[in-house]
C-alpha cells in the first residue's frame, strides 16, 4: 500500500488552493515565468563551457560545509552543480567581476545546492 502525502494550502499568501507541498500549479508557473530562462539570467555559453566544467573538475566532491547539519566538514557527495560563491552571479556582474571565472565558484551536490539556493536567493523558502 502506498502512503499518500497530506495536502497543504499553497504557500502564496491568500491562495486557498491545496497542493502536495509548496506552491499550487498556477503560482509555480507564475514564479517560473518571472524567474526567466537560464539565458535571461546570464547563464550562457561561457557558463556552460568555461565556468561549470572547470569548477566541477576542481571540486568533484561537494565542498558544502555541513556545519549546519552538525558535522562541520565537507559533505563529500559527488558534485553536480557549479555554484557561485561567496557572491552570487548577479552580485559578481554588478561589481564588474567576471561571473564565469571558475575561481568564483564551488562544486555542490544536488541537495546542498538546493538548500544553499533556498537559503540565500531572493524568494527562497526561508523568507
Amino acid at each position: 500500500m502506498t502512503r499518500r502525502r497530506a495536502l497543504a494550502v499553497c504557500t502564496v499568501a491568500g491562495c486557498p488552493e491545496l497542493t502536495d507541498g509548496g506552491r499550487c500549479a498556477q503560482h509555480r508557473t507564475e514564479a517560473e515565468r518571472a524567474r526567466g530562462t537560464a539565458r535571461q539570467r546570464g547563464y550562457g555559453t561561457a557558463h556552460r563551457t568555461r565556468f561549470r566544467p572547470a569548477v566541477l573538475a576542481r571540486d568533484p566532491l561537494c565542498v558544502c560545509d555541513t556545519q549546519d547539519h552538525g558535522h562541520g566538514q565537507p559533505c563529500g557527495r559527488p558534485s553536480q552543480h557549479a555554484d557561485h560563491h561567496p557572491l552570487s552571479r548577479r552580485e559578481l556582474a554588478a561589481s564588474g567581476a567576471d561571473p564565469d571565472d571558475p575561481r568564483q565558484g564551488r562544486g555542490l551536490c544536488g541537495p546542498c545546492h538546493s538548500s544553499e539556493t533556498a537559503r540565500h536567493q531572493p524568494g527562497g523558502w526561508h523568507r
